[in-house]
């Protein structure tokens, strides 16, 4: 390190401490100058415009400003701080330069990675294939503390947490531990978080449950079993107590979009105490898949519509895996975050199930340099309308020449009919020919078909 990096890397460390002291006294009457000093942590011009319109942002919303203000003022100091300087200083400021060093040897380190440490889980799920797996199918506490230190050093301070059930294998928790300047995720149907382990989540406060639910107690139970729903119910409740930052996850489907952006619901979720949901489009990958399922063309773009609406009329954030790609430059899957399933088969997304690296035996930033990453780079986004943002339903020649061109295996028994079923090809061409001209006037209308086509700087 040069004394340039690290003049610069202490001055960002002084500000960060004065940012903690700042939410440890008293956060909700410092925000203003907690967002003065986040900008002095920042050296390019575009870092700044971001900044800045986050600050605009949250000056000129009223229910944004309660948002951030219910945050800081009910979460756990523990967990807000680390909150803050796990992703916000080591995931978004620290790690940038870190990552930045793969690009000489021909790679690109995403921002985030996605880890299935397990497929197994304690519930059976219509349609889910968790109960095909054992334990001998996990990946072992030592591989997963390897993967978890290599994505550490290559400048990775935010993982997200896959499966199965995340919480099925218990050392993951001292995987949290032993990393705690790392932010974690994990995506979890809630139903193994007892007080105990609630209580270990506030001491760690490097961990944000994002709870499972596909709508109310019939739409959940419908799914998951009898008594899911009031168990997760509980486990909201109890990480609320403990002012534990947690937030909402749901497949959405043509069955439940009413009910999952109804205002009954996100109000529900609100008052438990959830900060934001996440909505992923039904895909159809995994065991019997059924297209079927998936959104009409007016659901998909109606998701989006209640997303935004929501984001900007109640104090709650939404995020739209979909129909949120113009604010990020459309597909960002093997580009700014990719997915390590329990093979160890690194995959660009949790949807597409394609890999040409498995890291078993080999250090994690091989992955980043393969030709598949870097062809899906170099395509991305796939379309200039970035309301038609994905490879595997929306631009369904791009998998197939990618898989052709770099040889990608399927890690998945029914991946491979993407790509080699001609029923269910014409299938997803068909659903993809139906949503491009209705995707096109949402473009114009909504967008004025613009979008944020440069995340480089990420």
């Amino acid at each position: 390190m040069n004394i340039i990096d690290s003049m610069e890397k202490n001055l960002k460390e002084v500000l960060i401490n004065s940012t903690l002291e700042l939410l440890d006294k008293n956060p909700e009457k410092n925000i203003e100058k907690i967002f003065s000093l986040i900008r002095k942590t920042v050296k390019y011009p575009d870092e700044k415009a971001r900044i800045d319109f986050v600050y605009n942002y949250y000056k000129e919303n009223k229910v944004t400003q309660k948002f951030v203000q219910d945050i800081v003022k009910n979460t756990d100091k523990n967990c807000l701080k680390k909150f803050f300087v796990n992703f916000f200083a080591n995931a978004v400021w620290f790690g940038k330069d870190q990552r930045a060093k793969l690009e000489q040897e021909g790679g690109e380190v995403p921002l985030l990675i996605l880890l299935s440490p397990s497929m197994r889980c304690n519930l059976r799920c219509t349609g889910c294939y968790a109960g095909n797996y054992s334990k001998e199918d996990d990946i072992s506490e030592e591989e997963v503390d390897r993967l978890v230190k290599e994505a550490r050093e290559l400048g990775i301070y935010y993982i997200i947490i896959l499966g199965g059930e995340p919480f099925i294998n218990k050392y993951m928790l001292n995987i949290y531990e032993k990393y705690n300047d790392v932010m974690f995720t994990p995506f979890t149907n809630g139903t193994l978080i007892t007080p105990e382990v609630a209580d270990k989540i506030k001491e760690l406060g490097n961990v944000v449950p994002m709870l499972s639910l596909e709508g109310f107690e019939e739409e959940t139970d419908g799914r998951r079993g009898k008594g899911v729903f009031n168990k997760v119910m509980n486990v909201m409740d109890m990480l609320k107590e403990r002012g534990v930052l947690f937030g909402v996850s749901s497949a959405t489907t043509r069955y439940n979009i009413d009910t999952v952006t109804s205002d009954k619901f996100i109000d529900m979720l609100i008052e438990k105490g959830s900060k934001m949901s996440w909505y992923f489009l039904y895909m159809p990958v995994g065991e019997n898949p059924n297209i079927k399922t998936m959104l009409t063309p007016e659901q998909r773009l109606y998701l989006g519509e209640r997303t935004r609406k929501i984001r900007t009329e109640k104090p709650y954030f939404t995020i739209d895996f979909f129909n949120d790609a113009p604010y990020v430059g459309g597909c960002i899957a093997g580009k700014y975050y990719c997915h390590i399933n329990s093979k160890e088969d690194v995959e660009p997304c949790i949807f597409a199930h394609f890999a040409t690296c498995n890291i078993k035996d080999k250090p994690l930033k091989e992955a980043f340099k393969t030709e598949y990453f870097k062809e899906l780079r170099d395509r991305q986004p796939y379309n200039r309308n970035l309301l038609l943002p994905c490879m595997m339903i929306d631009n369904t020649e791009v998998i197939r020449e990618v898989v052709a061109k770099t040889g990608a295996y399927p890690t998945d028994p029914n991946a491979a009919r993407m790509v080699e079923d001609p029923e269910f090809m014409y299938e997803l061409d068909r659903l993809s020919e139906e949503f491009k001209p209705k995707a096109k006037k949402a473009w114009k209308e909504v967008f004025d078909e613009k979008g944020n086509y440069d995340m480089s700087k990420l």
